[in-house]
């Protein structure tokens, strides 16, 4: 239940990143679920393999809650790695106007 709640709001502010800069709305949120997956399985392995030359046989024993808590936060961070660069080459390209509100007291 955890795992669909994250890969909610991951799609969540994919999609609103796309709607700003008028993009397509769900691929962006799709993006940003496989990215997270992607993230996961890489660090996965590499933890993996660092763990099994390090300790043989320690993985097949350990707990599976345990270790996609292990994981967890190496996909979240190639999921906000990738939100904020495409953020910030949008924000680069499609530079907004803000309206100018000032009030001027004489």
């Amino acid at each position: 239940m955890l795992g669909l709640l994250l890969l909610y709001w991951i799609g969540k502010y994919y999609y609103q990143l796309a709607e700003k800069y008028n993009r397509n709305h769900w691929g962006f949120a799709i993006l940003g679920i496989i990215t997270y997956y992607f993230g996961v399985m890489l660090f996965g392995l590499i933890i993996g393999v660092i763990v099994e030359i390090i300790a043989p046989g320690y993985i097949e024993n350990m707990n599976d809650i345990a270790l996609n808590f292990i994981i967890m936060p190496f996909g979240i961070l190639s999921t906000y790695s990738l939100y904020k660069l495409i953020e910030n080459r949008w924000k680069d390209k499609y530079s907004f106007q803000q309206p100018d509100n000032k009030i001027e007291i004489e």
